[in-house]
């Protein structure tokens, strides 16, 4: 049967018609789809090292060389996921699965066997009451800005270190951070006169050299939608404990951004900022006070093809020893994604990553790629 896709693993790889099999069994509905996806990337890195966690730096954009070829996923992993739903009495309950895996590894022989089960997580609720969602899913700070970013289709900046086994960055560590799965007891409220509040109690997550709190991380967002405009505020935080030498911290983050549709142009904006956000994932360097911005604009050349271009900056505004000298990531990628089926989009796309130092040193990573997405 022809749907829309709304579990929210579906959501991630954007707002795509897709194409699943339900089967009907008593009052259970289950529903199998998923994702396939491959680019053919080329990487180009040149520049003097900055070091911490450069994406432009050979380590991380070119895999320790000047120049790279990956054929792998983009943004996306490829991933399938199952989802059932009923109602129950005064309740719509529900849950879903997602097994995900990665295309490009770096052997031509050894098993690809590595899978990321980032979802797993039941529901229920009603109109009425709003839904409460308990178990592994992914995080709601940051969500807003990557489910509207156009390289969610795609690749964005096509680092080698993390599409070799795993997927590409997007705008993750220059323009957002990652929103994350996590283990979470979450709630959503019904919608009303255009606005939701979502929140979530998540399990605290390590970060060396720092470990967990002993109380929960905590996300919440609020949303506003109508005649084509989107708004949301965020915030998320979490206690760390130092070892050693180092000394506890709490991060704390917030952010803001909006999006607009007009005809068959969109544009869209968010800012993050905070200490603790890290590059890649929560407090990877430590209690570094950073700032995340994000812009982007669309048009829709035919019905089939969407044009776009992105620019995201991630900007450490102190210098502390785990920041490794890094002062800025910064990526601008340029893309066209034609959809041939509702099932099929084919994507080319353009960039260049550039990462500063506060000592002057700078590098870039120049990057295209070429592939496509599919979903079922």
């Amino acid at each position: 049967m022809k749907k829309i896709i709304l579990a929210s693993s579906i959501a991630l790889m954007g707002s795509t018609a897709a194409y699943a099999v339900d089967i009907k069994a008593g009052d259970w509905t289950v529903s199998v789809g998923g994702i396939v996806n491959a680019y053919y990337t080329q990487v180009s890195c040149s520049g003097a090292a900055v070091g911490g966690l450069a994406l432009a730096d050979k380590g991380l954009g070119c895999g320790g060389k000047g120049n790279r070829t990956t054929i792998g996923n983009g943004l996306l992993p490829s991933g399938l996921i199952t989802s059932v739903k009923s109602k129950q009495g005064d309740y719509d309950v529900g849950g879903t699965i997602g097994i995900m895996t990665a295309t490009s590894t770096d052997s031509a022989i050894g098993a690809n066997s590595a899978v990321d089960v980032r979802q797993g997580f039941f529901t229920f609720g009603n109109g009425s009451m709003g839904t409460v969602k308990l178990g592994r899913d992914y995080g709601i700070f940051g969500s807003s800005a990557i489910l509207g970013d156009m390289t969610l289709l795609g690749a964005g900046s096509p680092n080698r270190a993390t599409q070799q086994g795993r997927v590409t960055l997007g705008h993750i560590g220059a323009g957002y951070s990652y929103l994350g799965t996590y283990g979470q007891v979450a709630y959503t409220s019904p919608a009303t006169n255009g606005v939701s509040v979502s929140a979530a109690l998540v399990s605290p997550v390590d970060a060396a050299p720092f470990t967990s709190g002993s109380t929960p991380q905590f996300q919440a967002q609020v949303s506003f939608g109508q005649d084509g405009f989107k708004g949301w505020v965020g915030a998320k935080t979490q206690k760390f404990d130092g070892t050693g030498t180092t000394s506890d911290f709490t991060m704390s983050g917030a952010e803001v951004g909006g999006s607009f549709t007009s005809g068959a142009f969109a544009v869209l904006g968010n800012i993050q900022s905070g200490k603790g956000l890290g590059i890649l994932s929560d407090a990877d360097q430590g209690n570094t006070k950073s700032t995340n911005y994000f812009l982007q604009g669309t048009y829709k050349a035919t019905p089939q093809v969407k044009l776009g271009l992105n620019y995201g900056q991630s900007k450490n505004n102190d210098q502390n020893a785990l920041t490794g000298n890094l002062k800025s990531n910064q990526n601008f990628t340029g893309g066209v994604y034609f959809a041939i089926t509702p099932s099929i989009t084919l994507v080319g796309e353009l960039g260049q990553t550039r990462s500063k130092g506060f000592n002057g040193a700078s590098s870039h990573m120049n990057g295209g790629s070429f592939g496509g997405i599919f979903f079922f």
